[in-house]
């Protein structure tokens, strides 16, 4: 008899059993739901035909969790077909319970879709149950069988679509699914069939979506195109709180659950490359306030879970085994890594820890990677780049070694074998790893990682050299790779640009070897081998034509080798160059990349320019560095220091501050840019000394630290000084030019701020400021030094240099000592260099007769130019990618480098105001250095990492903390000098030696002073110090006391005095002074065995001849090991200065020698050295 409340029970029992797959269960409740609910006929056939199915489906493919298999595969003899009608009939008939009856026709429809039927299968499943009865509201008081069904209809619905060729429409029955079933993901207590078909349901859709976005890639524009991964997320998330979820397959039919993961971080990644609009569709509200942060943080999530599972399902391979999902993954984590990593995104969007949580974290991904590959070459290339982005060179140098080593067995097994090996890095991007890290050790390292680098670019020679021969057999790379040479697998398929960056690469290891070998005589083969291999990577056949890089290194090497001609429109032709801007790359190199890669170049042709004697338009190049970035408040944006000040080219423009402030270009700059900028100011100011005289420059000098704050901000220097005194005038009303002048002018006295007007004869009349540079806040406690208004203080136009003799030699009119040589024609926008580096536009000085052999040695390259650039420079549409990672250092490290940027700063002030003849306000600028240095030796002495030494540069570092204080007291000794104090000078600069021995400012400044001894220029100090005896003696109102004869001026200790042997005797002698004082002679007594007798020390008035001629000797052999180096082998006052000394030596011939090459370096020195144009000598 029919029992209601039992059919409720055993309703809901066989809803139980079919949801948790007790098919077992299933024949007896349904035996007893016909018994006490006989009306239910829908439900009970349903029941009995899913059960049929089920079983049909195991026995065609049982059950395997570890191999997939297509969900309910077609059974073969399927008895259930002959209930079709029946079913039908059923659904028809019941109208009083919708669930059953949709759960009916999906049944139905499955019965279709198995037997393949699937064009009948898709008419007959229903589409989503809202839509099926829009009547029902709250669909989540569904039952969680009714939930199954739903999920299993859409799967099966799109199924039959994507078979069909229709994955769209396939994919818009998944997404229209997607509300109706959100409760699915987010519960917590799902069966094993609601997890069954939800898992189908999600990894179908994911698959699709994924294929979709590979073939068609504006599908990422679309809002909802993750609409799919994220709902997998939150499927995830929810079952993972019941039970671990291992990878694998999860069921029968569905896709490995991490290929899911993988699909979900390529789609991530390529929004990320792509930069593309952060899709909102299906997102989970979030904290961050910028898309890129939510972006940044849902890929590291699921990098996270799909890095776990793969990891742990990867065991280590044998040694014959790949690895090539990991390495895949690899690969993809370190695209994305570039692209976070650069100056594309800031250091808020990635989250907490920024740029050094990412790369740590990168790190960690890289290590696990290689527990899981044998020997990757893959994974110790990222690893050297990413170890090196973080500051770690010790590290990333060391991984670059085992790679190294790793490929060259590898080449070498396959010369043997000739079998290639997939998993090692191809012939192009070993190549451009080795230029990698020749370019990083010569940008960061010192002369060891000059050597290194040098030794790595001897292999790329040699592989050049059997490329060159036709090298490339089997035996032949098989023989050269047994002596540990570089071979190539495939060398007829090199890309151009691989071979190019090579040869970039090869003529940076001999330009920086070249600087800093102690070999001078193979300094100059080394510098041809650099012009020749810099000159090959822009030859036009290798199809990329000019690049940055390899035309800045070549324009400094040829500038540094007096070649101003060819390297003068060389630059030239590279920046007026059109190149069509990749805004892509701005995602890497950040805004403006363009512009800011060029700031170098300017610098440089301003330089050359100076060397030539065209000033004006040196200071022309110096203002388009600055003006091709069109606004100012573009470069420096509208950020005060402190909020109190405004800059002056926003008040010029009459901006008034509404309290917004935005940052600039400048903003995003490293170090190494901003110091580029920095430099680009002093030399503007050394070009104006040079015109106008050391006055005006001092009175711009104080944009120096005003610039200086700007770009680094404040570096916790507090200086208490006064203010300047504002410049009087007898105009009662203040104009606004005199108010800009006064704000400007933190030093300087009156005199110096009247000369301020002489700077419009250089740079015109039009300009507010002295510089291109438009004046920037200055910081209201930035450093100020009071100027009293001495009027015995002289301006005089002093030299720049330290030694008083810059330009001494400099020819004031080039056609006087060389025949005039016809200037060069117009620089083409889009020509060819062979005008400016062809064979035939050589315009060259015979060389002198060289001073000896162990000067530098003047070779045809200064003249040669066979190698250089000679083709169409029109070809420049390409810019080569960056070579190095963007390096973020330490802020210890920072810190450092800025402090040694503002001593620079400092003794550059110190300098205007020395030549300028203001001593007293020169010596506050030396007190400040030398302040800020003693702060950074007891930084480096309290460091406990052991990564920094005074006496040695570390990685990235320009100048020990020993070579800056050798800097500071070379230029208290030349301060010395100027005063008239040559032997508190010589103390100065001996000091200046203890710190750093091979200081070329103060080798030069001691030997001067060394050469005057010797040639009695400077006579000895007396050995007391003079007295007045009128006023020591008598009062003020006392008669003097009128003296028979004058007390003789007493000299002091001659050199070499202090280990004679001297007998003397005293004797007592009446002197013809009136007040009876007496006074004590020394009277030497020579052996008849001595030489000639020496007089006493207070009688002495010059020193002996062998202290003299020992002055002599030690100033040349000084100066003849500086002029050995590559610091000093180009600098003309130390070759003046050895001239002298071979002169007072006698060696006519010698002398003549190095006043001609000292003519010759003159004649091509520019405002300033040329290792200022960029800090990392020839790398940009």
């Amino acid at each position: 008899m029919p029992d209601a409340i039992k059919a409720a029970n055993y309703i809901q029992q066989l809803d139980d059993a079919r949801c948790e797959e007790n098919w077992d269960a299933v024949p007896e409740l349904v035996r007893k739901v016909r018994k006490h609910a006989p009306d239910r006929t829908c439900l009970t056939l349903t029941a009995e035909i899913e059960l049929a199915i089920t079983r049909a489906c195991q026995k065609a493919a049982p059950q395997d969790t570890d191999r997939p298999s297509t969900a309910g595969a077609p059974a073969v003899g399927i008895e259930v077909a002959s209930h079709i009608p029946n079913l039908i009939t059923a659904i028809e008939n019941e109208t009083q319970h919708p669930e059953e009856g949709f759960q009916a026709k999906v049944c139905l429809g499955w019965l279709h879709w198995v037997m393949k039927d699937y064009p009948i299968a898709l008419v007959r499943l229903p589409k989503n149950f809202d839509l099926e009865y829009p009547q029902y509201d709250n669909l989540d008081t569904l039952s969680e069988w009714t939930k199954v069904c739903a999920l299993k209809s859409t799967y099966l619905r799109a199924n039959c679509l994507a078979r069909d060729g229709q994955r769209d429409m396939a994919m818009g029955a998944f997404e229209a699914a997607l509300p109706s079933l959100s409760s699915v993901w987010t519960t917590k207590t799902a069966r094993h069939q609601l997890r069954y078909w939800a898992e189908l349901f999600l990894t179908e859709y994911c698959m699709l979506a994924s294929q979709a976005i590979r073939e068609n890639d504006e599908l990422l524009s679309d809002p909802n195109c993750l609409a799919s991964f994220r709902t997998w997320f939150k499927y995830w998330a929810s079952a993972k709180g019941q039970q671990p979820l291992a990878g694998g397959y999860g069921f029968r039919g569905s896709v490995p659950r991490r290929q899911v993961w993988s699909e979900y971080y390529h789609v991530l990644s390529e929004l990320l490359q792509r930069d593309l609009p952060f899709p909102t569709g299906y997102s989970e509200p979030s904290n961050d306030s910028s898309a890129r942060s939510q972006l940044r943080a849902e890929l590291k999530k699921v990098e996270v879970i799909f890095q776990g599972l793969l990891y742990t399902e990867t065991k280590f391979p044998r040694a014959d085994e790949q690895r090539t999902e990991v390495e895949q993954f690899v690969d993809r984590v370190m695209q994305n890594w570039i692209i976070l990593n650069g100056h594309g995104w800031k250091e808020q969007d990635l989250g907490k820890g920024g740029r050094d949580t990412l790369s740590h974290g990168t790190l960690d991904n890289l290590y696990g990677a290689a527990t899981k590959t044998y020997h990757s070459t893959s994974v110790l290339r990222h690893l050297f780049t990413v170890h090196l982005a973080v500051a770690e060179f010790d590290l990333a140098f060391a991984a670059f070694d085992s790679y190294l080593d790793i490929i060259k067995k590898g080449k070498a097994r396959v010369a043997k074998t000739g079998h290639p090996e997939p998993a090692m890095d191809d012939d192009a991007t070993m190549l451009e790893t080795i230029s990698a890290c020749i370019a990083a050790l010569c940008r960061f390292g010192g002369r060891d990682a000059a050597e290194k680098a040098y030794h790595l670019g001897l292999q790329l020679e040699n592989l050049f050299e059997r490329l060159a021969n036709g090298e490339s057999s089997a035996e032949e790379n098989l023989n050269a790779a047994k002596d540990g040479h570089l071979v190539l697998t495939a060398a007829e398929s090199l890309p151009p640009r691989a071979l190019a960056l090579t040869y970039q690469a090869a003529g940076l290891a001999n330009a920086q070897w070249a600087r800093m070998t102690y070999d001078s005589e193979s300094r100059t083969h080394f510098q041809q081998k650099a012009v020749h291999c810099l000159s090959k990577s822009l030859s036009p056949e290798l199809g990329l034509g000019v690049d940055v890089r390899g035309v800045f290194a070549l324009g400094t090497l040829l500038a540094e080798q007096r070649n101003l001609h060819y390297a003068i429109n060389l630059v030239k032709t590279a920046l007026l160059e059109d190149v069509d801007i990749d805004e892509s790359q701005e995602l890497y190199r950040g805004p403006c990349w363009r512009e800011r890669s060029l700031i170098p170049l300017w610098h440089l042709l301003a330089l050359m320019l100076s060397a030539q004697q065209d000033y004006v338009m040196a200071a022309r190049a110096c203002e388009g560095a600055m003006e091709q970035f069109k606004d100012p408040f573009t470069l420096f944006g509208t950020r005060s220091l402190n909020g109190a000040y405004q800059s002056e080219h926003l008040n010029e423009a009459g901006v008034e501050d509404g309290g917004y402030t935005s940052n600039g270009i400048v903003d995003e700059m490293d170090d190494f840019e901003k110091e580029s900028l920095l430099e680009i100011k002093m030399t503007q100011l050394a070009i104006l000394e040079l015109v106008e005289g050391p006055t005006v420059a001092v009175n711009a000098s104080s944009e120096l630290l005003t610039l200086f704050t700007r770009l680094f901000g404040d570096l916790d220097q507090k200086v208490e000084l006064t203010k300047p005194e504002a410049p009087r005038t007898a105009v009662t009303a203040v104009t606004k030019e005199q108010t800009r002048n006064r704000r400007a002018s933190v030093f300087g006295s009156r005199s110096v701020r009247s000369a301020r007007g002489m700077r419009q004869s250089i740079f015109g009349s039009h300009d507010k400021n002295l510089t291109g540079i438009p004046p920037v806040p200055q910081a209201p406690g930035a450093p100020a030094i009071q100027v009293t208004n001495d009027e015995k203080r002289k301006s005089h136009s002093l030299s720049r240099s330290g030694s008083g003799r810059r330009h001494s030699l400099r020819r004031k009119s080039r056609s006087e000592s060389q025949g005039a040589t016809e200037a060069p024609p117009p620089m083409p926008v889009n020509g060819s260099l062979a005008h400016y580096a062809g064979k035939d536009g050589a315009v060259a000085v015979s060389p002198p007769e060289e001073p000896s052999t162990d000067m530098v040695q003047r070779t045809d390259s200064f003249n040669s130019n066979e190698d250089y650039y000679d083709g169409d420079a029109s070809v420049l549409a390409e810019v080569y990618g960056s070579l190095l990672p963007v390096i973020h250092f330490s802020q210890e490290h920072s810190k450092r480098k800025r402090k040694a940027i503002l001593i620079k700063v400092w003794l550059t002030i110190a300098g205007f105001y020395r030549r300028a003849g203001l001593v007293a306000d020169a010596e506050q600028a030396c007190t400040e250095a030398q302040n800020i240095v003693q702060a950074l030796e007891a930084e480096v002495l309290n460091d406990t990492t052991g990564d920094v030494s005074l006496r040695e540069a570390g990685w990235g570092e320009t100048k020990s903390t020993e070579e800056l204080y050798a800097d500071v007291w070379a230029e208290k000794g030349y301060l010395s000098v100027a005063c008239g104090k040559p032997y508190e000078a010589r103390a100065d600069f001996e000091t200046a030696l203890t710190h750093f021995p091979d200081h070329p400012a103060a080798i030069v400044g001691l030997s001067d002073i060394l050469l005057d001894i010797n040639s009695e220029k400077l006579l000895p100090p007396p050995v007391v110090p003079s007295f007045n005896l009128e006023e020591s003696i008598l009062g003020d109102n006392s008669t003097p006391l009128q003296a028979t004869s004058k007390f003789p001026e007493l000299p002091s200790q001659p050199l070499g005095l202090g280990t004679r042997k001297v007998e003397g005797k005293l004797e007592k002698e009446e002197d013809n002074l009136e007040n009876g004082m007496a006074a004590l002679k020394l009277k030497s007594i020579s052996s008849p065995n001595r030489g000639p007798e020496l007089p006493p020390p207070h009688k002495a008035t010059s020193l002996p001849l062998h202290d003299r001629l020992a002055a002599r000797d030690r100033a040349y052999g000084l100066l003849s090991g500086l002029t050995k180096l590559g610091t000093g082998w180009n600098n003309s006052e130390a070759w003046f200065t050895l001239a002298r000394a071979y002169e007072e030596s006698g060696q006519v011939d010698k002398a003549k020698g190095a006043l001609w090459w000292c003519v010759e370096l003159e004649d091509g020195r520019g405002a300033r050295e040329w290792t200022c144009v960029d800090a990392g000598g020839y790398v940009l």
